[in-house]
Parts: C-alpha cells; sequence; structure tokens
C-alpha cells in the first residue's frame, strides 16, 4: 500500500473532477498442476511424459505437456493408455492429494498479496483482485481445455 495514498483514495471514492480507474482482474493457473507437483519434488521427471492417476489409479486425472503429445485424454481410463508405459516411457502415478493441497496453499498464500481480494476456484487457480464468481466463471471456461 503506497503510504502516500490517502484513505479516500483507498476506499474507492473518487474525488469530484476525476473518474474512477477501470477494475484490473488477474488470474492464476497453475500449469498440469498435479503433474507440477510431482515434478517439483523429484526433478528427474521434467521432460518426461507424465500422467497423474485418479483414487484407485483408474483413470487419468493430469497430464504433462509430453503426455499430451503422446494423445493421452483427461479422465482417460488408464486401462488403455498402460501400454505407453513400454512403448513411449510414460510414467503413471497415483495421486498424492495432501502434497496437491500442501502446495496449493502455499502458492494461494503468494497469490494473496497480489490484490485486495481473492477468489479461489480451485486447487489450482486463483483470481486475486476483485472478481465475481461469474465472470471467473468464464475466464475458467475459456482457459481450460
Amino acid at each position: 500500500m503506497d503510504p502516500a495514498e490517502t484513505s479516500t483514495q483507498r476506499q474507492g471514492v473518487v474525488p469530484p473532477g476525476q473518474t474512477k480507474a477501470a477494475p484490473i482482474f488477474g488470474l492464476i493457473d497453475a500449469n498440469n498442476f498435479y503433474c507440477s507437483a510431482e515434478q517439483s519434488l523429484r526433478p528427474s521427471l521434467g521432460g518426461k511424459p507424465l500422467v497423474v492417476l485418479s483414487n484407485n489409479d483408474g483413470a487419468v486425472i493430469a497430464r504433462s505437456n509430453e503426455a499430451r503429445a503422446l494423445g493421452i485424454k483427461m479422465a482417460q481410463p488408464y486401462f488403455e493408455v498402460r501400454h505407453l508405459e513400454e512403448k513411449a516411457g510414460l510414467i503413471a502415478l497415483s495421486a498424492n492429494f495432501e502434497l496437491y493441497g500442501d502446495l496449493s496453499q502455499r502458492v494461494m498464500s503468494l497469490a494473496a498479496g497480489l490484490g485486495h481480494r481473492q477468489e479461489i476456484y480451485s486447487i489450482d487457480l486463483s483470481a486475486p483482485g476483485y472478481c465475481c464468481v461469474s465472470f471467473e466463471k468464464e475466464v475458467v471456461d475459456w482457459c481450460c481445455d
């Protein structure tokens, strides 16, 4: 906060003769979050096709860019891509939701310093600054594949 800023300016009151600036929105989306979290602990996984599997290892819930390039789809059953472990070096990991939650809290706490208000949409998505749910939902739909 700028110490030279008056309390009137901080409260958003516009003095006579001045116009109010348009609000600025930000969106933070961690790319391939579960895979990125795993790679942060095991850098040797970087640059390799990697998928994270759902509970009971039934389906793909996250994939690295390298796994995407192999044609692996979100929610694709694991038995359909298992053959890529030998054929293309695919690495499949069981989900570690405790790890993802911890890293998400760390990222969100850093993001909280970027604006006066924060809307957390999911474990890997945050909108620092003032943002209404309908706006955020439109952005999320635009960003996600």
